[in-house]
């Protein structure tokens, strides 16, 4: 059974999946495009991160960051050995859950251009591509998506 819970990002699980993240984001985008938040950026009071976790085994995380007007989805990762098993499904619907409880209308993120599961999850969740928000700039291997809540 998979739980997701909200999950402290310097717990050891958690933070060696989000190294694994930014080593594979660091590994396929120039740095200037590269827009993840960094583990100790993660506890902020606006951001809510969560983990999936099969027993005692945490195999994905997730978080929203509340802004003004909308929701954004960060650190989306899933261990490389767990995909497959609806642990990113789950986190994405934690994530809504999460965003419209916080009382935000639309949710929105930024991926990579060449992460094609990705954007598959998203588009399966309803999303659909946007143009640039928030604090990014326009970059060729950004795609922009949201979702009305």
């Amino acid at each position: 059974m998979i739980i997701v819970e909200r999950t402290d990002p310097h717990h050891p699980q958690a933070t060696a999946l989000l190294q694994q993240s930014h080593a594979l984001m660091q590994s396929l985008f120039p740095p200037e495009d590269n827009f993840y938040l960094e583990i100790d950026d993660l506890v902020a009071d606006h951001i809510h991160f969560f983990t999936a976790r099969e027993g005692d085994q945490i195999l994905g995380t997730g978080a929203i960051a509340l802004k003004t007007g909308y929701a954004e989805i960060k650190s989306m990762f899933v261990d490389e050995a767990a995909r497959g098993k609806g642990i990113a499904d789950a986190l994405m619907r934690q994530l809504e859950d999460t965003a419209r409880d916080e009382g935000a209308s639309i949710i929105k993120l930024e991926t990579g251009n060449l992460l094609h599961a990705a954007h598959k999850l998203y588009k399966r969740h309803g999303f659909t591509e946007c143009g640039v928000f928030g604090d990014y700039v326009e970059a060729n291997s950004s795609i922009f998506m949201e979702k009305p809540l």
